[in-house]
């Protein structure tokens, strides 16, 4: 038994220490130019453009030499010919970069590139903001264990990220850009003199007209989240907002990972104890290298202080979709996934508790029960909560439905007691005590619960969820881990057993060979994927 329980606590341990290594970085490398079949002389040229580019230190003048080189290239490109293809991509993310370092993008304006050459901008359709700097994709080299899955797409153009640093958040404010965003450039030759340089949304353009044909527009979706990832490090919020929920209390949001589309599905994902939205990348770069899903869904996070109440947390969310409802009226019903804490957050987004869980806690209705102010409000909207109208679909990974006995192992309850709640969670413990009639031992803690708190199997508003069951009309699906060792009556993913985390009435159930972090496993991602497809 000692043995069990060291082990459970090594388990507990290794989820809530963070890792000081980057789950992705990127380092900027030179590019070389491709291996050509240089019998021509407007290749052979061409290359000698590209060469002459990369030696220039003037910027503008090395932006000359690399519009001359794509315009070389141009011919072979739409033929297919692999070689002039790259070298026309190449040459046109070299022409924006050095554009970007001069300061002489040429939105709105024309610019002047030396050698005679004149350079126009066209902006994708939709933007609304210019001051945004752009990162040349092709100039960098992704590392680190979430950049071994890159959603890119072959064709014509150079894959940009465009940056907004004026809108950090980007949250629901329609007319806002996204803060890191994939945009793809091309060139488009109007004479021997000038050039057009565009961007375009390769979310929304699939094929480019250019030339009298109509190649496929070349893209990187997984840039934007790597470039964002490796600068910003949300994965090391993950224990702070463990022990400090209240300190980071403004990170609790809504965030989309694209622009909205009301033609596309949003997707939801929910992280678990001591995560962040970071731990989605895998899943998403995945997803986003599968053409019909780009095509049908858009995908949001909800972030949130972990060391909350998971009930608390829940309440966050419908208020968060209560703002995306009003801006977005019109999207299509959603579909959340939920991470092991996070897919309890999901299960109360799916079920009719009405005041049913309040009245089995305190003996008697809302209305009826002497509790005020703002105790009163963050129990109220804890408890009393219906199925969010714009779910239709929640699908469960290693998501502890009945709870986790780590929580009550020795190691769980130590660390349980390093978070520090505010104060209105602690005066609202104090006003459930003083009118709870049932169920005594439930307050035997001579503090607030928190999030390891309420993962136990014996707390009561886990005893009480399990007894609703899921709205009907919302279709289902778990998916849960029982690392390699098949699935018996007492698996386990390493932290939630299978009677934990299997619902009756599910359409769909997938054991994978993982542990806990099934959202990351290979067959866990390509399930999510299957189930997105069959809603279509």
């Amino acid at each position: 038994m000692r043995i069990r329980a060291l082990s459970v606590s090594f388990v507990l341990a290794s989820l809530l220490l963070p890792s000081c290594t980057a789950p992705i970085s990127y380092d900027k490398v030179p590019v070389k130019a491709p291996q050509l079949n240089a019998k021509s002389a407007s290749m052979r040229e061409a290359l000698q453009k590209w060469e002459a580019g990369l030696a220039t230190t003037d910027a503008l003048a090395a932006a000359g030499h690399f519009l001359g080189c794509a315009r070389l290239a141009e011919k072979k490109a739409l033929t297919g010919d692999p070689g002039a293809l790259t070298l026309y991509n190449q040459a046109t993310g070299k022409l924006v970069e050095r554009l970007e370092e001069s300061g002489n993008l040429p939105w709105g304006r024309t610019v002047a590139l030396g050698h005679g050459s004149a350079l126009r901008g066209k902006l994708e359709p939709g933007n609304v903001a210019t001051n945004r700097r752009f990162v040349n994709v092709g100039s960098l080299e992704f590392k680190g264990r979430y950049a071994t899955v890159q959603a890119r797409r072959e064709g014509l153009g150079a894959p940009l990220v465009a940056i907004s640093p004026s809108n950090p958040e980007f949250r629901h404010n329609q007319e806002a850009q996204q803060l890191h965003k994939a945009l793809t450039a091309i060139l488009r030759f109007d004479d021997m003199d000038s050039a057009t340089l565009e961007l375009h949304d390769p979310l929304e353009v699939e094929n480019i007209v250019i030339a009298g044909r109509r190649p496929v527009l070349a893209a990187d979706f997984s840039a934007p989240i790597s470039i964002l990832m490796s600068t910003a490090r949300p994965d090391k919020l993950g224990l702070v907002r463990l022990l400090t929920p209240q300190k980071y209390s403004d990170t609790a949001r809504l965030t989309r990972l694209q622009d909205y589309d009301a033609k596309r599905t949003p997707v939801l994902f929910v992280h678990g104890l001591n995560s962040t939205p970071a731990t989605w990348t895998l899943m998403y770069h995945n997803l986003m290298q599968d053409p019909k899903i780009r095509e049908n869904y858009q995908f949001w996070v909800f972030s949130y202080p972990s060391g909350y109440p998971y009930p608390y947390s829940a309440s966050l969310l419908r208020k968060e979709l209560d703002t995306a409802d009003k801006l977005f009226p019109n999207k299509k019903d959603m579909v959340i996934v939920g991470h092991s804490m996070g897919g309890m957050i999901s299960r109360l987004m799916v079920t009719d508790a009405e005041d049913k869980i309040w009245r089995n806690m305190f003996g008697k209705s809302p209305a009826e029960t002497p509790i005020i102010g703002q105790s009163r409000d963050i129990l109220e909207d804890s408890v009393v909560f219906n199925h969010r109208d714009e779910i239709n679909t929640a699908i469960f990974i290693a998501a502890p439905h009945r709870g986790s006995e780590i929580s009550n192992n020795f190691f769980g309850r130590t660390f349980s007691r390093l978070v520090r709640l505010p104060t209105f969670i602690t005066d609202t413990r104090n006003a459930f005590a003083s009118v709870l009639t049932l169920d005594e031992a439930s307050l035997q803690l001579d503090r607030a619960p928190n999030s390891i708190d309420t993962l136990s199997p014996n707390n009561r508003f886990v005893r009480e969820v399990n007894k609703l069951p899921i709205a009907p009309g919302i279709t289902y699906h778990s998916i849960m881990g029982d690392r390699g060792k098949g699935n018996t009556p007492d698996s386990s993913d390493g932290v939630v057993p299978y009677w934990s985390s299997h619902l009756a009435g599910q359409k769909s159930e997938k054991i994978v060979p993982s542990g806990h972090g099934a959202h990351e496993n290979p067959e866990g991602i390509k399930e999510v994927e299957r189930i997105l497809k069959s809603r279509l």
